[in-house]
């Protein structure tokens, strides 16, 4: 007697291989040349009395900054996160740089997309206009919404307060330099539940509103990042804190090359008032206290830094050489002095 032997109908035999084909193409189209995830809330704006553009992120995702955030002075702003294609940034940028407006551009970008049902993208150009764009399938809730000079996107959130939040505290916060505003607007999107993941990662891109011809100053007004942090928005803020800080001592070094120790002492002053711990700036209004003459005050300061970090003392003398300190050789003896 023969035995019988059961088989499988071909075509459940190859079914799984079958699906599994169709959704690697079916999400090839998002990932073959874009390679990115972005699930965020994010904000693009112009300042209307600075003429600044800037683009502002968190997201639960390892160093958001580099993928979503895209901006160039005299050009425009440009945010592109859910399923990321990251040619949006530079081909947006190139466009508006063309003359397109932010409008025109996302339009432009879209055209060809086949992964544009994933794609969430906000954009500013540098007269102002701004347009957003959440295709059907972004992960919700999904949302966006626009408002003068400025456009908010925003997908995989907890609930679907995110986009007004962030509009209600970009307005209600128009006295502040750009950079905190859009800080502002990012805490209120956290404030009210935010990413439902979670928060890992945020940026800040502030650049010119027109350029100079000198990338090197006009692209990084501000130009920070978190990229690995439990609470992101937390350390952006300390960042961007410390920033403002820095900005007043490179304000002061410029002060002291063109010879304006008043205008050089402010500088330091307000940089070392914002961080009254922070030795190095305490070092450099030292220094600048020798500078104009105040050697008592200045040896009082370097003593008392000297004794938290002896390499400081190792560091004046070697400042005549570049001109940076200006005192004679028995005053730099009293400079060195415990």
């Amino acid at each position: 007697m023969k035995s019988k032997i059961k088989t499988q109908p071909k075509m459940k035999k190859y079914i799984f291989p079958f699906l599994l084909l169709i959704f690697q193409q079916s999400t090839a189209q998002f990932f073959k040349n874009d390679k990115g995830l972005a699930h965020t809330f994010s904000i693009v704006a112009k300042d209307e009395k600075t003429g600044e553009m800037a683009v502002g992120v968190q997201s639960h995702w390892f160093s958001v900054g580099t993928s979503v955030s895209w901006a160039e002075a005299g050009v425009g702003a440009v945010a592109t996160q859910s399923f990321t294609n990251k040619s949006f940034g530079i081909r947006g940028l190139a466009l508006m740089k063309q003359g397109k407006s932010a409008q025109e551009a996302l339009d432009i970008l879209l055209s060809d997309d086949a992964g544009r049902e994933v794609r969430q993208v906000g954009i500013v150009d540098a007269k102002g206009n701004v347009a957003n764009f959440t295709g059907k399938n972004c992960v919700d809730f999904a949302g966006q919404i626009k408002g003068k000079n400025f456009a908010i996107q925003s997908n995989m959130m907890l609930n679907d307060q995110v986009p007004m939040a962030m509009k209600t505290a970009f307005e209600a916060n128009a006295k502040l330099p750009l950079a905190e505003r859009v800080l502002a607007a990012l805490k209120a999107a956290q404030k009210v539940g935010g990413d439902i993941r979670g928060k890992q990662s945020a940026a800040i891109l502030v650049v010119k509103g027109q350029a100079t011809g000198k990338p090197w100053d006009e692209n990084h007004l501000v130009d920070l990042r978190v990229d690995d942090h439990a609470a992101p928005l937390v350390e952006m803020e300390r960042l961007l804190k410390t920033h403002r800080a820095y900005e007043h001592m490179n304000n002061g070094d410029l002060a002291t090359e063109k010879n304006d120790m008043k205008l050089a002492m402010q500088e330091y002053e307000a940089a070392m008032n914002m961080f009254p711990k922070n030795l190095e700036m305490q070092y450099w209004t030292a220094i600048t206290l020798a500078n104009n003459g105040n050697i008592h005050k200045a040896k009082l300061m370097l003593k008392a830094i000297y004794a938290k970090e002896p390499n400081w003392r190792l560091m004046t003398p070697r400042l005549p050489k570049s001109g940076l300190l200006t005192v004679k050789e028995q005053d730099l003896n009293l400079l060195l002095q415990d």
